[in-house]
């Protein structure tokens, strides 16, 4: 049989008509017209090619059929029902995998506070990293994570993403204590320019941010050190004559139990904020777990923005 010949709303008429075995109590059970029902019998009938119910001395009995239909009726119907309902997330009882990506050095600053909130509000969650490489955003297109934490844009189908910031930033310079740039009050456009400096570049494509900001001042700089994560700057960077020009939220991490030091770039620099970004696909938009995750999110990052 072609399903899509068939009208499924018949078999909600089918069990009521199976229940009561009468069509006017069916009719008023379902809060349809007695001739509303009739009929749908009347089809019913014909695409079973059955009588369902059958005419005896105290009224009307179910037909052989029809008693074999009532006990796969109910199950069948719940079920769909199920499908129907929209699903339910109980952090309390779940169970499964949040997969995110992102920078190491993101992932340190931001995430501690929302995996201890997970381990108190959804014991049996479990969170796995994975390692953010450049086509992060090709991860999410293809649901193999469910979130990147990135301040990065996608360079196509940005339809696809959705995101909301959880973290806002400036700039500043990081350099050992022992630089002579260390103990000026502040760093000249010059000197910056005239300056070693170390890279961080998690595309490994193009000049960096910093150059493009030189060019507009007729500067160029000297980059000596091209590193791919910010998470090695420290040991780089100390005893070194290096300039690193970093987001202020990882430099504050980084300098911690160093010899680094931070120092405000020079003043005629106006970079706009670092903005980091929660993305998820489209494809979890509406997904339980994710949608609930995304709250707790939103409750920890929003109030610091």
């Amino acid at each position: 049989m072609n399903l899509r010949s068939v009208d499924l709303n018949l078999l909600v008429v089918l069990q009521a008509l199976l229940a009561e075995r009468h069509v006017s109590k069916a009719a008023e059970r379902l809060q349809m017209s007695q001739p509303a029902v009739s009929r749908a019998l009347q089809r019913l009938r014909q695409t079973l090619d059955d009588p369902l119910l059958v005419r005896t001395g105290n009224g009307y009995d179910l037909s052989a059929r029809a008693v074999d239909l009532e006990k796969q009726l109910k199950p069948l119907l719940q079920d769909v029902a199920s499908i129907m309902q929209p699903e339910e997330f109980n952090p309390e009882l779940a169970e499964g995998v949040v997969k995110l990506t992102g920078l190491d050095l993101e992932l340190i600053l931001l995430m501690p506070d929302v995996v201890r909130m997970l381990r108190e509000k959804a014991p049996s969650l479990r969170v796995e990293i994975v390692s953010q490489r450049p086509e992060h955003f090709e991860y999410l297109a293809k649901g193999e994570v469910h979130f990147t934490i990135t301040g990065l844009s996608p360079d196509s189908g940005q339809d696809q993403f959705r995101r909301f910031p959880i973290a806002r930033t400036g700039h500043v310079c990081v350099l050992d204590q022992t630089n002579p740039l260390a103990s000026q009050g502040s760093i000249s456009l010059n000197d910056y320019a005239q300056a070693s400096h170390g890279l961080v570049s998690i595309t490994g494509k193009g000049p960096g941010m910093m150059d493009i900001e030189l060019e507009k001042f007729g500067l160029d700089r000297k980059v000596m050190l091209r590193l791919a994560s910010f998470m090695s700057v420290a040991e780089f960077g100390q005893g070194s004559d290096l300039i690193f020009t970093l987001p202020e939220v990882m430099a504050q991490h980084l300098v911690k139990s160093s010899s680094l030091v931070i120092k405000p770039l020079p003043i005629e620099f106006d970079l706009p904020e670092v903005v980091l970004y929660l993305y998820w696909h489209e494809r979890f938009h509406q997904d339980p777990m994710c949608r609930w995750v995304r709250a707790q999110l939103l409750s920890i990052f929003q109030p610091n923005l």
